[in-house]
């Protein structure tokens, strides 16, 4: 056997530690899509994701929304290119990334925090470009690395990539 091969029983473990440990969000996660599926939103089990992904979801202003191992999107598919939170906001320029990584680094901290997830999200700050875990889903959108939201890269101020 491979190095690889030996650590998917540990890793098997870890996601379904990690399942567990988010359910209660990925319950609400569930519940909502549910209620969107009478307007037209449509599930999707999105493997690269690790999140059922319930897409057309008819409320909020557009893009996607994590809840445990559940996604609500708005649009067609994940695989779109979006900017970052501080892009968006004219503190720098980054390029373009894939919504699916950005949502999939939420789907992991969630995994690893659970029901503190929320709490700790709205403590950071919520929806905006000084949370620290919209800053690391970014990092981990544009690189694959960094999902974690500790320590973070500051917010930058002079118009320079951080």
């Amino acid at each position: 056997m491979s190095t690889g091969d030996d650590d998917r029983p540990g890793r098997a473990l870890l996601l379904a530690a990690g399942l567990l440990w988010t359910l209660p969000n990925t319950l609400a996660g569930l519940c909502a899509g549910l209620a969107g599926m009478a307007a037209g939103a449509r599930p999707r089990l999105d493997r690269d994701a690790l999140a059922l992904v319930f897409h057309r979801w008819p409320w909020g202003p557009g893009g996607a929304m994590t809840l445990g191992n559940v996604i609500l999107h708005t649009g067609e598919r994940l695989d779109v290119r979006c900017t970052t939170y501080v892009h968006r906001a004219g503190l720098c320029r980054d390029p373009e990334v894939l919504l699916r990584d950005h949502e999939r680094a939420h789907v992991l901290q969630y995994m690893v925090l659970g029901p503190l997830f929320l709490p700790l999200y709205l403590l950071c700050g919520g929806i905006s470009v000084r949370n620290r875990f919209e800053r690391a889903a970014d990092r981990y959108a544009r690189s694959g690395q960094g999902w974690w939201p500790w320590p973070c890269e500051p917010v930058p101020t002079d118009g320079r990539t951080p």
